[in-house]
């Protein structure tokens, strides 16, 4: 009669445990990132009245006979499901699609976390800005004037510098994507005299010194006369002295500012040839170098002016693509890209989806500031929570393998949104009216055992 009680108590009080669950979820309906929790149950010891006996020759088997002395919680598992993505707008917002956790350090201590509602404090650096909580990540670092970011190394904090100043950078490559119309300006529709005498085609872009002053630099197109696939090509860098520009393969020294292009019958990029009579190889890109003096510069040791030299990419030897070509079609110059850039200072940043950071300065300038870090679990499910929307490592999750998104089946970065509950408010109302009725169906087991034993005592009356 007593075990029915006891059962009875622990079906209510497993059940109360498996209703704080419920309740804990749906609290968290709306909280940033957070994953619900499940309860299982298990049965509890039984209590054996007999044995099994194995058959005989007279008789068969019996099997035994045995009570259960009540249920006990077998577990109480967190679902790391993916939760909805909810668009916000904020650039410091990031969320998760996949697997991984962020990590965040609090002091030495490091936790993980799938809300990735981040901010930048007074000092730049990307926390969360509800508990302060740093994001580690790896920092950029310039290294001989190259951007490094090495993510073999242990993560760090990571440190967006808005307004922070950036140097200027002198401009070391220019490329041209071009073409000069074959046609022979007699046979021009509209071809002046003046286009006969003289068929050039006049082209400017803007580059720096390393003082990150802008000039000019003009290159002309002019078709050497008595030839078919020919231009005589001139390089003058705007505000310096024409004598002072050179252009030459492999070297300025002694070059004019002048060099042939030769195209072949397919209208494709043949040869250069500069003005020391130095002929470009049969195939490959073309550089041709322009050096010029940098004004303000100061002069070298022997006294002479400060030049600066960069490569006129002119593209590859029998390429249309990205190359100066010669097409039956009216002339258009493209020098579409320059490295070069005057000072600048940081305005803004974006995350992309592998969570590198990359600066944008106020003079158009690109770089990457760092990048944010993941972590997975073997076990997720073994993680301990730690409040906050963070977790921290158990015996039983296995130690955190960090590394960048995309990698390792780590998920991708989504900046501009976050990752909401994975609570299903319907599943969890179900979930609460069948723990409800299990409940009070173990308080009817107490009432009616009950009722049972008030029977037993009053046979003595």
């Amino acid at each position: 009669m007593m075990r029915s009680l006891y059962s009875g108590v622990s079906g209510m009080q497993n059940h109360q445990t498996r209703m704080d669950v419920i309740g804990n979820n749906i609290s968290n309906v709306n909280t940033t990132g957070f994953k619900r929790g499940r309860v299982n149950f298990h049965d509890l010891l039984s209590q054996q009245m007999s044995g099994a006996a194995r058959p005989t020759d007279e008789v068969g088997g019996v099997n035994p006979k045995e009570v259960g002395l009540g249920m006990n919680i077998a577990s109480i598992d967190t679902i790391h499901t993916q939760g909805s993505l909810q668009t916000t707008g904020v650039q410091t917002d990031v969320a998760i699609q996949g697997n991984g956790f962020f990590i965040m350090k609090s002091g030495e201590k490091t936790y993980f976390t799938r809300a990735g509602n981040f901010g930048v404090d007074r000092e730049g650096t990307l926390i969360n800005p509800a508990n302060g909580m740093r994001v580690q990540g790896w920092q950029a670092r310039d290294i001989d004037g190259q951007i490094v970011l090495d993510v073999s190394t242990q993560p760090e904090d990571l440190i967006i510098p808005v307004g922070q100043k950036i140097d200027a950078r002198a401009t070391t490559s220019v490329r041209y994507a071009c073409n000069l119309d074959k046609r022979l300006p007699e046979i021009m529709e509209g071809a002046t005299e003046a286009d006969i005498l003289n068929a050039t085609w006049q082209t400017s872009f803007n580059i720096y010194d390393e003082f990150g002053q802008q000039h000019d630099l003009n290159v002309s197109f002019t078709r050497v006369p008595g030839t078919q696939n020919q231009w005589q090509a001139t390089v003058n860098v705007n505000g310096v002295d024409e004598t002072e520009t050179r252009a030459g393969l492999g070297t300025t020294d002694g070059a004019g500012n002048t060099f042939i292009v030769s195209f072949d019958n397919n209208g494709m990029l043949a040869a250069v040839t500069d003005t020391l009579g130095n002929v470009t190889a049969p195939e490959g890109i073309i550089n041709v170098q322009v050096s010029f003096n940098v004004p303000g510069a100061n002069p070298d040791e022997d006294g002479n002016p400060t030049r600066q030299t960069f490569n006129l990419n002119l593209g590859e030897i029998g390429s249309v693509e990205n190359t100066v070509t010669q097409f039956a079609e009216k002339s258009s110059t493209k020098a579409y890209e320059q490295d070069g850039y005057n000072m600048g200072y940081l305005e803004n940043f974006k995350i992309d989806q592998s969570g590198i950071i990359t600066g944008v300065y106020s003079n158009g300038a690109s770089r990457t500031l760092g990048q944010i870090g993941l972590a997975t679990f073997a076990n997720q499910g073994g993680l301990e929570k730690a409040g906050e929307n963070t977790y921290v490592e158990s015996n039983n999750s296995g130690a955190a393998n960090i590394g960048v998104s995309g990698v390792a089946g780590k998920g991708k970065l989504i900046a501009g949104a976050l990752e909401m509950s994975n609570v299903d408010l319907t599943d969890q109302f179900t979930d609460m009216i069948v723990t409800q009725r299990g409940f009070q169906a173990n308080s009817k087991t107490i009432q009616t055992s009950d009722l049972m034993l008030e029977t037993v005592i009053n046979l003595k009356r």
